[in-house]
This record gives C-alpha cells, structure tokens and sequence, in this order.
C-alpha cells in the first residue's frame, strides 16, 4: 500500500487584494438565522399565486379533466393500500383494477393534452371532438382487456 500525501502548505504570492478578497470566505449574517419562515412563507406566496394562475386561465374542459385524473390517482392508492393492507389474494383482480386506472389515468392525460389551448400548434390536426372519440375507444378497449383478465 502507497504511503498518503501530505498535502502542501498553501503558499500565497499574489499581492492584489481584489483577488485575494474574491476567494476569501465570509461569514453568513445575522439575517440567515431568520430565513426559514421567510423561505416557507414565499413558498406558501408562490403556491398561492400559482393556485390562483391556475384558477384564473386555466379552460373549464381542463379542469373537469385534472379533477378526474385526480380520482384516478386516489382511486389508484386505495387499490395499492388495500392490496397492501387487506391482502391480494385474488392477485389478477388487483392487477386488473390497478392496470386499469393507471392505463385510464394515461389516456385521460393524453386527452388533457391535445385539449388544452396552448398546445394548439402541435395538434392543429386534431379536432376537440376527435380527441374525445380517441380517448372513448381507446377506454374500451383497455376495459375490454381488464374485464378479459379477471374472468
């Protein structure tokens, strides 16, 4: 085994003082002993405005669609915490059910993008109404295959 360097004494030369000052570290202040409450309300300040944004120009088709994407995302976590809690003993049953709100969670936010305004440039094509019969048949398909799965 190689003996450890020792490492080298610092040897300054440089005689300017903007440099030196420049690397030299300095203390905090006072003031950063008070930034907790600061940092945690302007936290609750941008969550709030951002609520509001939201609110304020966010379309209602939109909303309706993340209010569902919502149930979807709680009803996917009482499936876990069940399987996890109360036993999955009928494992396909749980696989169906969980498949199937992951796989409607991932056509309703396929829908939510080609209906919100500003991603009107990428699906100039795609008509609001031809996102919707999409997002329809492309559900029955996946609980046509769910259903198929548990018997």
């Amino acid at each position: 085994m190689a003996p450890k360097r020792q490492p080298a004494a610092p040897q300054s030369t440089n005689t300017n003082p903007s440099l030196t000052s420049a690397f030299t570290p300095t203390k905090p202040s006072s003031t950063s002993s008070s930034s907790t409450p600061t940092s945690l309300t302007s936290a609750q300040e941008i969550l709030h405005s951002l609520w509001r944004s939201y609110l304020k120009e966010t379309p209602q088709r939109v909303k309706l669609i993340d209010t569902f994407m919502g149930f979807l995302i709680l009803v996917g976590g009482l499936q876990f915490l069940y399987a996890v809690v109360g036993g999955n003993y009928p494992f396909n049953a749980f696989l169906s059910g969980f498949s199937a709100t992951v796989g409607q969670f991932v056509l309703t936010a396929s829908l939510r993008i080609q209906c919100n305004p500003q991603n009107g440039k990428e699906f100039e094509s795609i008509s609001h109404e031809r996102a919707f019969a999409d997002f329809v048949l492309g559900s029955l398909i996946l609980h046509f295959f769910c259903v198929n799965f548990v018997n």
